[in-house]
């Protein structure tokens, strides 16, 4: 969320603390069921979304609902599931005072074994007093999240009596650590990162460190923005993610990194990337991509979780349009161990990236040549949408996300293209695949090409019988 005076007012509309939660419908559930391939958006209409595996194998997702005058929850055994799964109301906006306005940006964390969320809270009454926020948390009194009941647990407490949002919780190296994002008296940004130590779950272990200032240009369009904190760590670094500038179509993710074996209380150690890392793409149609948390699939492939309009055009303030769904995607990483992020990959299923069994560093790519497989020259290059033809078999259409409109096609000479759909059934036929799986590897035989499947020689992609060598891919 981003500050400004100039919003309009917010009238809560309250609600009776509940004595214990109760299920509700999800608001609106994506093309998905539990166990089937997850479809983007996930889940409509849920802003700043946390999605985390825990140790009981759930997937436990929150986020902000349009209204921003509740908590919620949901989980489920896979990351689809989460589409449809029910829905708890944890708590509510109080009826009065400095929590009975705007609820933002939940995080679920279980901090030595009981549930804590985190979220940010104002007052309600209409005029700028509304922006009053800070971050508080609520606990639960037993050991499932879902069932148990939750109360206040209090305000977190930062050096400065200023607004703030986005708390985050991680451990490092046995401690754990609090980043959030927080307006400092004396520097004129919306909100700059900070890091520090908890003591306990409410108070801080020692004075913050400012990590970072909005100053880019791209960090400071419509707001002067550095906030949503994310942090993971791989490849011996911690990566931190943040979002900047407002929440329309600008709205993007940047990045900090430090070594793992750093004193990461320094600030020096951080290095700001100096170009965002995750941005709006017109192409697969996905707008304002940020406020990010990272979780791992069913494999334990780590997957980037964000929310995203469709559109461009908002009428009226951004923060009151209800349409930021929760995305997910694969997230993959540079030769260099550091992470990279691609573009947000659109609606429908989740892309894949085909490889030649025999030659894990090459990948199916599509350029301004057409088809080709080597070294891509991007990552979205790389990523193919496979579309279920319906029919009840594991049919599909293959689909680039940069071109949605195209189709991988196979012509009876054994050539392989990539066509627009002209709608008729000779098109229909030529664009599927069957997918099958074979001794560790995957095929796509052309039913339009009986006994011939898509395969790769040299840097050509072509048909070759379904058995030979040249035809096995395996799915990245």
């Amino acid at each position: 969320m981003t500050l400004s005076l100039s919003r309009r007012g917010f009238i809560a509309t309250t609600a009776a603390l509940s004595a214990a939660p109760r299920l509700a419908r999800a608001a609106s559930p994506a093309q998905a069921n539990a166990g089937a391939g997850a479809v983007n958006p996930l889940v409509k209409q849920r802003a700043d979304a946390q999605i985390f595996r825990h140790d009981d194998g759930y997937y436990y997702m929150t986020g902000s609902v349009p209204e921003y005058d509740r908590l919620v929850l949901r989980r489920s055994r896979t990351l689809a599931g989460l589409a449809t799964a029910e829905e708890v109301v944890l708590w509510r906006h109080q009826a009065s005072g400095p929590m009975s306005g705007f609820l933002w940006a939940p995080e679920l964390h279980n901090i030595d074994g009981r549930w804590i969320m985190y979220f940010a809270a104002g007052p309600s009454g209409g005029g700028e007093d509304v922006f009053r926020i800070r971050t508080y948390a609520v606990a639960c009194d037993g050991a499932d999240p879902m069932t148990g009941t939750w109360s206040v647990l209090g305000q977190f407490q930062t050096p400065w009596d200023s607004f703030n949002l986005d708390s985050t919780v991680f451990v490092h190296r046995g401690v754990r650590y609090v980043a959030w994002a927080q307006r400092e008296p004396g520097i004129e940004t919306n909100s700059n990162l900070y890091l520090a130590p908890l003591a306990t779950p409410l108070t801080l272990g020692a004075r913050p460190t400012r990590l970072t200032v909005p100053t880019l240009d791209w960090e400071i369009r419509g707001f002067k923005v550095a906030e949503a904190p994310a942090v993971l760590e791989r490849n011996g670094r911690l990566f931190m993610t943040y979002s900047a500038s407002a929440t329309d179509a600008r709205y993007c993710l940047g990045l900090l990194t430090a070594p793992a074996d750093a004193d990461i209380m320094d600030p020096d150690v951080w290095v700001k990337s100096p170009e965002p890392v995750f941005v709006t793409n017109r192409e697969t149609g996905v707008y304002g991509p940020g406020h990010n948390s990272f979780t791992v699939d069913e494999q334990g492939r780590d997957i980037l979780v964000y929310h995203g309009r469709d559109y461009e055009a908002i009428s009226g303030d951004p923060l009151f349009d209800p349409n930021r769904h929760t995305r997910i995607q694969r997230l993959y990483y540079k030769p260099d161990g550091t992470p990279d992020f691609g573009i947000p990959v659109g609606n429908g299923p989740l892309p894949e990236r085909l490889s030649p069994s025999g030659d894990a560093g090459s990948f199916l790519f599509h350029d301004e040549r057409g088809l080709q497989c080597g070294a891509a020259p991007s990552l979205p290059a790389t990523q193919f949408r496979m579309l279920p033809v319906g029919d009840g078999t594991e049919t599909v259409r293959l689909a680039p996300i940069t071109r949605p409109d195209l189709r991988i096609v196979a012509n009876a000479d054994g050539a392989v293209a990539l066509a627009a759909d002209d709608g008729s059934p000779a098109f229909a036929r030529r664009s599927q695949f069957l997918r099958v799986k074979d001794d560790g590897t995957e095929r796509f035989i052309a039913v339009a090409v009986p006994g011939k499947a898509l395969a790769v020689k040299g840097n050509r992609i072509l048909l070759a019988p379904r058995g030979s060598k040249a035809s096995g891919w395996r799915i990245d």
